[in-house]
């Protein structure tokens, strides 16, 4: 059984930093692509950020790049969000998944196979 667990939400003012942790568990975590997305209340969840299986590889929506870095610990099971210069347009419920196979980025929800619960960022003005 796959369990991915987010931690590392929170409340910031805007210009300060966050740093999400995704801890997987039940899978071969390290042959498989990482991604984040995100949930704004009344908007639909949006691609954020993925990470190739071994780390090497990264991918960011346009409106986090230059803000935003994933990364992974395979040794320890899990990714990371460190997410910087934070804006109130950041505001969401933060998850991360586990893509399904294929070696194209995958930025739609289809893409991924499992997902976990979920860490809220709120990002004050």
């Amino acid at each position: 059984q796959v369990q991915l667990v987010e931690s590392g939400g929170g409340l910031v003012q805007a210009g300060g930093s966050l740093r999400l942790s995704c801890a997987a568990a039940g899978l071969s975590f390290s042959s498989y692509t990482m991604g984040w997305f995100r949930q704004a209340p009344g908007k639909e969840r949006e691609f954020v950020a993925a990470i190739s299986w071994s780390g090497g590889s990264t991918y960011y929506a346009d409106s986090v790049k230059g803000r935003f870095t994933i990364s992974r610990d395979n040794a320890k099971n899990t990714v990371y969000l460190q997410m910087n210069s934070l804006e109130p347009e950041d505001t969401a419920a933060y998850c991360c998944a586990v893509a399904g196979p294929g070696s194209r980025w995958k930025t739609a929800q289809a893409g991924y196979n499992y997902w976990g619960q979920g860490t809220q960022v709120t990002v004050s003005s």
